[in-house]
């Protein structure tokens, strides 16, 4: 009896150590290596044939996307261009004080001060705005880029570095918040900003693009920040959103930027 005991005892030691066993190796995953990778560019063009079962999946879509884009949010009396002035422009106007409405209140709320400027790119506004109906297709088609707001605070040497670049452009870039007077030899006359003259011991925040920011267009004076502030807004959602509020786009030439006579 006492051999059976044993071996009894022996059998379910076996038995535990067997299930063991095989409860690990179950777990264990199969060891695999990767040993090829190929690819193979497939162009898609005349050479192949539509596919209705993906054109009706798409449709819906594509239908819904372009119901969007072309919904009426606003109405242009006159055309806005960027060529429409020597110092300023009306497209450049309604940029500027676009992002300088739209930016502020997230500006604000970040770091409770305001924006006291903003300034674009003449080369960053990409088609005129015709006369008519104005849809968010509108907006992408003045600002295609994925450019976002940033804010930018320059001290008052660096911000006289900005109008003197703007001066020296000969372009009518995007401004508001700002009043720049030249005399009749282009010297600067009076600057202005939100209607108090300028100090140039005073720091400003600026509203721009990222773009430039990073040092596109030359504008090298953003090197000399001294703080940037990201808004993750992109320029043409603040487009999108200031025509979405207001019935009509009353954008001119005004007296923001201009010379003596």
């Amino acid at each position: 009896m006492a051999k059976l005991k044993h071996f009894g005892i022996l059998k379910i030691k076996h038995f535990v150590l067997f299930v063991t066993i095989l409860g690990f190796n179950s777990c264990k995953e199969d060891a695999r290596t990767l040993h090829r990778i190929t690819a193979e560019r497939i162009a898609v063009d005349h050479m192949h044939e539509e596919s209705q079962a993906v054109k009706d999946f798409i449709k819906p879509y594509h239908d819904r996307v372009n119901q969007m884009l072309d919904s009426t949010l606003a109405y242009a009396p006159a055309e806005i261009s960027k060529m429409d002035g020597r110092y300023n422009s009306s497209a450049g106007n309604l940029m500027a004080d676009i992002m300088l409405l739209e930016a502020n209140p997230i500006f604000q709320e970040r770091t409770g001060k305001s924006i006291d400027f903003a300034l674009m790119n003449h080369g960053g506004i990409r088609a005129a705005i015709s006369k008519g109906n104005v849809s968010a297709r509108t907006a992408y088609e003045v600002m295609p880029f994925e450019n976002n707001i940033s804010v930018v605070e320059l001290d008052g040497k660096a911000v006289l570095q900005m109008i003197g670049y703007i001066i020296k452009s000969k372009r009518a870039h995007a401004l508001s918040g700002i009043q720049v007077v030249l005399n009749r030899d282009e010297s600067i006359k009076t600057i202005k900003i939100q209607g108090q003259p300028f100090d140039v011991d005073q720091h400003y925040f600026i509203a721009t693009s990222d773009y430039l920011v990073s040092g596109g267009d030359d504008m090298v004076f953003f090197k000399n920040a001294l703080t940037i502030t990201d808004t993750d807004y992109k320029i043409r959602n603040a487009m999108i959103d200031y025509f979405s509020k207001v019935d009509t786009l009353a954008a001119t030439v005004d007296d923001r930027f201009y010379k003596k006579k």
